[in-house]
């Protein structure tokens, strides 16, 4: 089984492509780009008045980028509405060695010490290519996007591509846009971040990426939300009802 170089799966990004296989035990991939592209807008998120109570009472503990690998791999299991899953061997690999050198991250939602949902992505400039999000409990998934716009909002970032229209996403303020229309956005949001990204080295397993760079505007920065507070002294998550807050401003 050949591996996936990640400076591969960062520069098919950064173009408006990305890899999918046809379960978890395939040993190939295949490049998508869909004719009609989901985007979630950063200031069209609906917050229902439910969504917005269980924020603010901390249902679930949020962090992020602290189980990255616990994610993917939840993400890749079968369930009872899903039995079949996209996310291989080579895809979970790739995204477990951007996460390592900077570029995925991952959102969780704990019930106590409990891993009960969360998503995963990749940030490429001021652009988050959303892969993949997965509930063991009731509105996990969704409390984890919530504070992902929340994140994405507070750290510049301009785009939030969702890939594929579902009735779930759209419930949450997901919209469809053409290719052409999403070949700009992206293009805005990707200028320059590549630039020594792809640069020369050897193989998948190698470490020879560069952190993210922006050679045009300014880069989102991922974790911008952890230190928003002016009396912080620890980086930290904000508690639930300053994100209830944030989000509810433009929603």
């Amino acid at each position: 089984m050949t591996g996936l170089d990640p400076r591969m799966v960062l520069g098919a990004y950064a173009v408006g492509v990305f890899p999918m296989a046809d379960n978890r035990q395939a040993d190939s991939v295949y490049w998508v780009e869909p004719k009609r592209r989901a985007i979630l807008p950063l200031d069209g998120f609906h917050l229902s008045r439910s969504l917005r109570k269980t924020i603010a009472a901390n249902r679930f503990r949020v962090t992020a980028d602290t189980a990255f690998e616990a994610v993917i791999r939840l993400c890749a299991e079968g369930a009872t509405d899903r039995p079949e899953t996209w996310i291989s061997g080579q895809i979970e690999t790739a995204f477990t060695a951007l996460h390592r050198l900077g570029f995925a991250h991952s959102v969780e939602c704990w019930d106590g010490d409990r891993l009960v949902g969360g998503l995963y992505g990749l940030a490429l400039g001021r652009a988050f290519f959303g892969e993949s999000m997965v509930s063991r409990e009731r509105d996990a998934s969704k409390v984890a996007l919530a504070w992902l716009v929340a994140r994405l909002r507070v750290g510049g970032f301009t785009l939030l591509d969702c890939q594929f229209q579902t009735d779930h996403l759209a419930s949450l303020g997901a919209i469809e846009i053409s290719r052409a229309a999403y070949l700009g956005l992206l293009s805005g949001a990707v200028a320059g971040a590549v630039e020594g990204a792809l640069a020369a080295g050897a193989g998948a397993g190698d470490v020879a990426l560069s952190a993210p760079r922006v050679s045009s505007g300014v880069p989102g920065d991922f974790f911008a939300l952890d230190g928003a507070s002016a009396t912080a002294t620890v980086a930290s998550p904000p508690d639930g009802k300053v994100i209830a807050q944030l989000l509810g401003q433009t929603s």
